[in-house]
């Protein structure tokens, strides 16, 4: 386990992993529209830009150096972009730099909200703003994704690959207690827990039996469950149904992508691998991929990125600053025309970051 980053300074000192991919491209817009803030409200940055990435893995063998951690400790916050790219397994680009931040600096919360923009349509037929707005809150360092097991009687019939899904008390409760606290705040009051206790029978019980137990501690909070099959089938038909819904690592991953499908473009979905103590950085990034498809051509939506950032300032006390971000966004979807062609326009990802700085600098 990673030591504790040290004290904060007079700026925030952010860590920028732009990554792999797009990631190179819609980080500096975000940069670009944190700075507009700073500049509104006063917050001064102190930016570090490290080249981990599958590059640097493909050169050097690695994600990001042995020290990287210690590197990273004496940051606020890490704004990263994309990892993944052609040439580098998938596992291979997770493990070798996600995964070790989030467990190394406990970031046990991975927040992701979901939510439709007035001005972007749904393809859910007649879905309006207001009626797809909700948060996941997906446990970060357990769960399904562990490094638990291995492979026996490799390259033979009889070859097995065995991996083991573990859950802790410790660790359910206190994503479970995020949950509740964050629906306590919410004018529904409701969370909805993601299961599979039918088919899944030791860990899923164990994780209904927690979550039923933490719900005792807040009785203003409604609560309901459903298995992940049929919850996936409610995000599609019913999204207004759900408030906050809390979800193991595996189950909120796929709902985390599913839910910001529903809202017009998966790319303005912003997520937060969060540390809630604030002993460690915590670290934020859009849902979205490298996309190496469309890397290198400037037509990357950056709003993913743009909102991430105001989930960031708002983690390390600007609520304000936060706030303007994402009205700027809403101001832009709803009353101008920009659009990256994701959300069927032909702008591109500088014209949309610049278009934003810009209704953040407006008082």
């Amino acid at each position: 386990m990673a030591k504790p980053k040290t004290p904060k300074s007079e700026k925030l000192r952010i860590a920028v992993i732009p990554g792999d991919g797009i990631g190179n491209e819609v980080v500096p817009e975000g940069i670009r529209v944190l700075e507009a803030a700073g500049r509104r409200f006063g917050i001064d940055y102190e930016w570090k830009n490290f080249d981990w990435s599958c590059e640097r893995f493909q050169k050097k063998g690695a994600m990001m150096p042995e020290d990287g951690l210690d590197r990273l400790r004496e940051h606020e916050a890490i704004f990263l972009g994309a990892v993944g790219y052609p040439g580098v397994p998938d596992h291979v680009s997770l493990w070798g730099l996600l995964i070790p931040i989030r467990r190394g600096f406990e970031q046990y919360i991975n927040l992701r909200p979901v939510r439709l923009f007035k001005g972007l349509k749904s393809p859910l037929a007649d879905r309006k703003p207001g009626e797809i707005d909700y948060w996941i809150v997906r446990e970060n360092n357990e769960g399904e994704y562990s490094s638990v097991g291995g492979r026996m009687y490799e390259g033979t019939e009889y070859e097995a690959a065995i991996q083991q899904a573990i859950f802790t008390r410790r660790g359910c409760d206190r994503v479970m207690r995020y949950a509740f606290d964050l629906a306590s705040t919410r004018k529904r009051k409701e969370v909805a827990s993601a299961t599979k206790s039918n088919g899944i029978s030791i860990s899923m019980p164990f994780w209904d039996e927690r979550f039923a137990e933490m719900s005792k501690a807040f009785p203003k909070v409604k609560t309901s469950q459903f298995h992940i099959d049929i919850l996936c089938a409610h995000l599609v038909r019913n999204p207004h149904w759900f408030d906050v819904i809390v979800a193991s690592n595996l189950f909120g991953d796929i709902l985390s992508d599913l839910g910001p499908a529903t809202t017009g473009t998966i790319a303005i979905a912003p997520g937060g691998n969060i540390n809630p103590e604030k002993k460690y950085p915590s670290m934020f990034e859009p849902v979205h991929g490298s996309a190496p498809d469309i890397a290198g051509k400037g037509i990357a939506n950056p709003i993913g990125q743009i909102w991430s950032g105001a989930m960031m300032l708002e983690h390390l006390g600007h609520k304000g600053a936060a706030d303007a971000i994402v009205g700027a966004i809403e101001t832009l979807i709803a009353d101008h025309d920009l659009r990256t062609p994701d959300m069927g326009g032909k702008a591109s990802t500088k014209e949309l970051g610049k278009a934003i700085a810009e209704l953040v600098g407006e008082r």
